[in-house]
């Protein structure tokens, strides 16, 4: 089983590649939802990585599958200018769920 890049950036596909991890550079709504859907159809792959900016364009296609199937596993990831989530953006999830201060 393998891991498969859907990146908008060339250099985090490269980063990858020298991982071992093939992958694709996408940039359009309509072609991030081609890749995802090719990548989703295919028996090897196991996981799945797409940048956060890639699931920002496309985001009620990604929970739905990653609700609703059980293979590949898809795992969102900053790029290399980093991520867009808020530092303490886990805690505050936490925080709200649970109403314990961390």
């Amino acid at each position: 089983m393998k891991f498969y890049l859907i990146s908008d950036n060339v250099d985090t596909l490269m980063g990858m590649h020298l991982a071992g991890i093939s992958g694709v550079v996408v940039h359009e709504e309509n072609e991030v939802k081609d890749a995802l859907t090719k990548a989703m159809d295919r028996e090897d792959i196991a996981v799945i990585l797409m940048t956060e900016k890639l699931v920002e364009l496309c985001p009620e296609l990604v929970y739905e599958l990653k609700l609703n199937r059980k293979q590949p596993l898809i795992v969102e990831i900053p790029d290399r200018h980093g991520s867009g989530r808020a530092k303490d953006s886990i805690t505050r999830y936490v925080r709200e769920a649970i109403g314990v201060k961390i």
